[in-house]
């Protein structure tokens, strides 16, 4: 076979692009090099995994090696790809402590993010976690079951047994710290509750989940405290010191020291761009790879996606860097079909995300920020109202909480977020759909959305929240 084409990466992006290329070019070479055991797994799962929702590290697997294999996948794991030469098409990739030189006829890239941990001084001691990969979660998952009982299961092939093993017989920890109050924060805070243990959570700024708007993250931070997390807002941690043994033991921060058995770190991620940072291959201003509307960068043969790429985004027009699940599935996907040769458009991107912060759902899209409105031409209008989740007679119902961002002189819906504890989070797909199509408020509120008593009022929260602000405007 010719004209390999070679992947790097064996996530979401990158899996997904090879299932759609051996399918549509199956006479083609193509190639998956994955540096690490895991691929094709479930990150956001993570937490709830640690929490014991999801009981079986494996159930976070979408795709096994084995099913990779079926498919056609030349999945090759445990190999490093080094280095990236555009002018000779080749990359250089190291497995067993051997290197070679591997050519490709395209070149996807979709090598993730990583987490940021500075500038924290002591992220690195034991106990000091990120939630960022499988070993991750079960390292935090061992270190929380009774001495010698690890609930992690070390006959998993794909398993770090060494990292899972050197927490198995750590004391379970009675006070935690979790630095970032952002979707890990929050999620863990969660976690960690449901083993009963004291959780303090620590944020920078002065509300939680800041990219869902203040209404959001004042709900959150109130139901929190009411599940039994310590709040620390407008609380920047400076250190995470550590005992004799090198384990963590404390906080630093503005308020003094809080002392603990175990520190969380989920202060963001940012892309992985290392391979091309001596290629031609341009960033964006993100910092994240620059690729036009099919996912091709500025090098002929060359594609990004997922987590170190960027998108255009469906409200400015702009490129923009917005890491989640579905942006990177999705690319991966229209890849593999344009390199197979159906040119496929990776679609725009609205920053639709949901979390869940034990009974509260919480969604967001587009632009709730007004100096990020207004720095994109925009004069942003906004609203925040109360509505009920059901008719007011029907059981089960909960109030919900819809903000919504306009433009001034448009009346083009920008953006939104939702909260409430009744099927909140589902119904920002509503404002998604109504941000691609660029409705206006007043065609928002024009929608026909359904209703009866179990699932709706008459008017849904959201054709509330739009009927009060075309008021407004």
């Amino acid at each position: 076979m010719t004209d390999p084409f070679v992947v790097i990466g064996g996530d979401a992006a990158g899996l997904s692009a090879a299932s759609k290329f051996a399918r549509e070019a199956p006479d083609r070479e193509m190639i998956v090099f994955e540096k690490g055991e895991w691929v094709s797994y479930a990150h956001c799962g993570t937490p709830y995994y640690v929490k014991g929702t999801v009981e079986r590290l494996t159930d976070l697997l979408s795709l096994s090696p084995e099913q990779a294999a079926e498919r056609g996948i030349d999945l090759r794991r445990n190999h490093e790809v080094v280095g990236v030469d555009t002018d000779a098409e080749a990359v250089t990739v190291t497995h067993g402590g051997e290197t070679f030189s591997q050519p490709y006829s395209d070149l996807l890239v979709a090598t993730g993010a990583h987490a940021v941990t500075g500038p924290i001084p002591g992220a690195e001691l034991d106990g000091a976690f990120t939630m960022h990969g499988l070993d991750s979660a079960a390292a935090v998952r061992s270190a929380l079951s009774k001495p010698g009982s690890s609930a992690v299961d070390t006959s998993i092939e794909y398993v770090d047994t060494t990292l899972v093993e050197k927490y198995t017989e750590w004391k379970p920890p009675e006070r935690v710290a979790i630095v970032g109050g952002g979707y890990v924060g929050v999620e863990m805070a969660e976690a960690f509750r449901a083993h009963d243990i004291e959780t303090h959570l620590f944020q920078r700024s002065g509300h939680l989940l800041p990219p869902f708007g203040e209404a959001v993250g004042e709900r959150v931070a109130d139901h929190l405290r009411e599940q039994g997390v310590t709040l620390h807002l407008n609380t920047a941690v400076e250190e995470l010191a550590g005992d004799e043994h090198g384990h963590v033991a404390s906080v630093a921060h503005g308020d003094g020291t809080t002392d603990v058995d175990l520190a969380l770190v989920g202060i963001g991620i940012r892309p992985k761009t290392t391979l091309v940072s001596d290629t031609p291959v341009e960033l964006g201003a993100s910092g994240a790879i620059a690729v036009d509307e099919y996912g091709a960068t500025s090098v002929d043969g060359v594609y990004a996606a997922g987590d170190c790429a960027e998108d255009s985004h469906a409200v400015t027009g702009k490129p923009d860097w917005v890491p989640l699940g579905l942006t990177a599935n999705r690319a991966g996907r229209a890849i593999g079909q344009t390199v197979a040769g159906d040119p496929s458009p990776v679609g725009n991107i609205a920053g639709t995300a949901v979390v869940k912060a034990f009974d509260l759902e919480c969604g967001r899209v587009g632009l709730l920020d007004h100096e990020q409105a207004s720095a994109n031409g925009f004069d942003p209008v906004s609203k925040t109202v109360t509505a009920g989740s059901r008719s007011g007679y029907y059981p089960g119902g909960d109030d919900t909480d819809v903000t919504l961002v306009a433009d001034r002189k448009s009346g083009r819906l920008l953006g939104g977020a939702i909260v409430g504890e009744d099927r909140a989070a589902i119904r920002i797909d509503t404002l998604a759909t109504a941000i691609e199509a660029d409705m206006s408020i007043d065609e928002l509120e024009q929608l026909d959305l359904a209703y009866a008593p179990p699932f709706s009022p008459v008017w849904d929260p959201v054709l509330v929240a739009a009927k009060v602000l075309n008021g407004q405007l």
